[in-house]
């Protein structure tokens, strides 16, 4: 990417823009936040609000650049070598400075020691990094994750496993006995006694679980219309982490519509919504998210235009969902998730981006957008043109009201052929009544027709 194919993007969590040489400690902060996290890149000499090239003088760039090094060496520990290059656009002078990613985490500022001075990014903003963060950074450096902890309240004879047993033999015909709990690292021993890991309550229905962990669950909504004003339906699934998933898809599908069409004899069915890259998205969500991160839970919102999946815990500084038709592999969780993948619940490494991205070339009418919302990650499945091309054939003999009702009927059942009146009347916040009357005034008008009864089907009369 060329400098002014850089300057047209917007400041984010590898990208930061400085109009002059810094004078304060801003240019360090920014320093240990790319650091701790994934690296990244400075320009200095481009103005970000409004976005202008506004250059440095060349009898002063050997000077800033050398004030840019002292000032990052010296202010951040452990310490950072920044690489800096000198670029010209237009005439204009730049010095680019380039972070690496630290492999020495947590970076912090000097003086301000590592509780105090820990910076990590989020969006394009540079956060003081809690305790949590900070022993996760720690965590990092030592090459060793959250999951593999060990859990002291309990032995390993003490942690109900039961359902998990049960659920480990059904999907990979092999009991659970201490080796294999050995095997997959979900135990270990010290001083003569098995303990379990973090892992292993977390996939137990134990009540230290719920203690330990009582935001490890996903909350599943449906919101009528496009905003999170009024629910429709919700539910939560909170046990064994190893069932969420599933539980999770399932709440989508039950939730979404599969439109019908035919084509010669046949009746061909296809959903809304791209559902083998949502329920990547889900597994991904529960095998992934920041377990570390106690007071957040997954959260699965489906409303009129959009399905939202956030999940907790930024992501991995090594995936990028830029490239997502590359093969990329990495894993926060490292004892989760080769369980996982034991039970065939996440696919080979690398191929999870890959399987999205070949869906969603099959739903050219489906944005997907991700981003990072605070600590957590976000995706958003959203339709491009909700309620285009419905409506068209509503009569002229009937009130204003009545006529706004016959557009969303035909909108919902656009989306899902097979709706009922009694779900209708539901999402339309209207009487069954009122309802049912609409529909037989627009079945009068020629309008709509349906197709079998109980099992049938709605057809729009174009």
């Amino acid at each position: 990417m060329n400098l002014s194919q850089i300057i047209q993007q917007p400041e984010g969590r590898r990208l930061g823009f400085k109009s002059i040489a810094p004078t304060n400690s801003d240019l360090a902060k920014t320093a240990v936040a790319f650091a701790n996290d994934a690296g990244g890149e400075i320009f200095i000499g481009i103005n970000d609000n409004p976005r202008e090239i506004i250059g440095l003088a060349e009898d002063e760039m050997m000077k800033i650049e050398e004030q840019i090094s002292n000032l990052i060496y010296d202010r951040c520990y452990p310490h950072i070598l920044p690489e800096t290059t000198f670029m010209s656009e237009n005439g204009k002078n730049i010095i680019r400075v380039k972070i690496y990613k630290g492999s020495m985490p947590p970076y912090y500022i000097k003086k301000d020691g590592k509780i105090n001075g820990t910076y990590i990014r989020v969006g394009s903003n540079n956060r003081l990094a809690d305790a949590e963060i900070i022993t996760e950074l720690e965590r990092r450096r030592m090459n060793i994750s959250f999951d593999g902890e060990v859990v002291y309240e309990r032995t390993i004879d003490e942690l109900d496993i039961t359902s998990f047993k049960k659920f480990y033999k059904e999907k990979t015909e092999e009991n659970i006995d201490l080796q294999v709990l050995k095997k997959l690292d979900l135990v270990k021993t010290e001083q003569g006694k098995i303990y379990p890991t973090n892992a292993l309550v977390l996939f137990s229905d134990d009540d230290l679980k719920n203690t330990m962990f009582p935001n490890a669950k996903v909350s599943c909504a449906l919101f009528k219309g496009t905003t999170s004003d009024e629910f429709i339906d919700q539910k939560e699934f909170s046990g064994n982490i190893c069932l969420q998933a599933e539980e999770a898809y399932n709440f989508v599908l039950r939730n979404i519509n599969k439109n019908a069409h035919v084509e010669g004899v046949y009746t061909v069915s296809r959903w809304e919504y791209p559902i083998k890259a949502i329920r990547e998205v889900i597994r991904n969500a529960v095998v992934h998210r920041q377990y570390s991160l106690t007071g957040k839970d997954i959260k699965i919102a489906i409303y009129a235009d959009m399905v939202e999946v956030t999940s907790p815990g930024l992501l991995l500084p090594s995936i990028d969902y830029s490239d997502m038709t590359s093969r990329q592999s990495d894993a926060r969780n490292k004892i989760i998730a080769p369980v996982f993948k034991r039970l065939n619940i996440i696919d080979q490494w690398g191929n999870g981006l890959k399987l999205i991205s070949d869906e969603l070339k099959s739903y050219p009418e489906i944005d997907f957008i991700w981003k990072e919302v605070g600590m957590s990650f976000q995706i958003q499945f959203i339709k491009k043109d909700v309620g285009n091309n419905v409506g068209n054939n509503v009569g002229n003999n009937v009130g204003n009201n009545d006529n706004d009702v016959r557009k969303k009927i035909l909108l919902e059942i656009q989306k899902n052929p097979e709706i009922s009146a009694g779900k209708l009347s539901i999402i339309l916040g209207m009487s069954s009544r009122q309802c049912e009357r609409i529909i037989s005034s627009m079945k009068a008008d020629g309008i709509l027709s349906r197709k079998g009864t109980k099992n049938g089907y709605w057809i729009i009369n174009k």
